[in-house]
């Protein structure tokens, strides 16, 4: 069976389901171009108000394809590079999409897979789910993003401890380092996923968006470079007519309805 996005309706939350259950949802260039496209189509859709990325069945994501991987090593370099350059848009598209995108994970989110959940902008896993970094397993280094992911989430020497030692670390370790969001009962995290994202379906979409991208700026923007981005960015929310219904909702103790 070839490996694909699954994508489906929930509500206003789009579900895309890496499957490949061959090789554990292991990852490939179908899979990247499907993400992206998907992300795009999701983007133009007034109906789409969140994202949920997750594994068909007992597994989130075994990364790479270590057999596609041993192939490419009689190829040309620039066959590898292609295909990472094909994570990487994928991985800049969750960055940049406007959208609050969560990884549902369960089982293993492993090498590329834990860079995949990490550039998501909120985790919720399994409470079996188990995250690692296998790159240094198998004399490879890090792709996806992981190494600048982990370098922001945590102290220098517990990220060199993920992906030096490839140590592999579970839900719960992660939730107190305040990387996983929330940690669900096994067979779950869909589901409860899909609350959180009902929860913020139900927010403003354009103050979703800028929160977002100021927190994508943040940390290479100077202090006074941040300010100056909250301040345009409160300004015109100030003046989107989602602001005069969520004001006026909370001065009549009412439950906004954002359209």
């Amino acid at each position: 069976m070839a490996s694909e996005l699954k994508s489906a309706s929930r509500g206003q939350t789009m579900v895309l389901a890496i499957a490949n259950p061959e090789h554990r949802n292991a990852l490939g260039p179908e899979i990247y171009a499907a993400g992206v496209e998907a992300l795009i189509a999701a983007d133009s859709n007034p109906e789409v108000r969140s994202v949920v990325i997750t594994g068909e069945g007992p597994t989130f994501c075994a990364g790479g394809n270590l057999q596609r991987l041993l192939d490419n090593r009689s190829k040309p370099p620039e066959v590898q590079a292609r295909s990472i350059e094909g994570l990487h848009n994928w991985i800049e598209a969750i960055r940049s999409f406007p959208k609050p995108v969560i990884a549902a994970v369960e089982g293993a989110a492993a090498g590329a897979g834990f860079s995949l959940a990490l550039a998501c902008d909120f985790i919720v896993a399994a409470d079996n789910a188990v995250f690692v970094m296998a790159y240094s397993s198998v004399a490879l280094s890090p792709d996806g993003g992981g190494t600048w992911a982990l370098a922001q989430l945590l102290p220098r020497q517990l990220a060199t401890e993920l992906l030096m030692a490839g140590e592999r670390v579970g839900a719960a370790r992660l939730h107190e380092l305040g990387v996983v969001n929330r940690v669900a009962p096994a067979g779950s995290a869909l589901e409860e996923a899909l609350a959180l994202a009902q929860r913020l379906n139900e927010r403003a979409p354009n103050a979703l968006a800028s929160i977002k991208e100021l927190l994508n700026d943040a940390s290479s923007a100077s202090l006074h470079q941040q300010l100056a981005a909250e301040r345009d960015h409160f300004v015109t929310n100030l003046h989107h007519p989602n602001a005069g219904i969520g004001i006026s909702a909370f001065l009549e103790k009412q439950k906004p309805r954002f359209p």
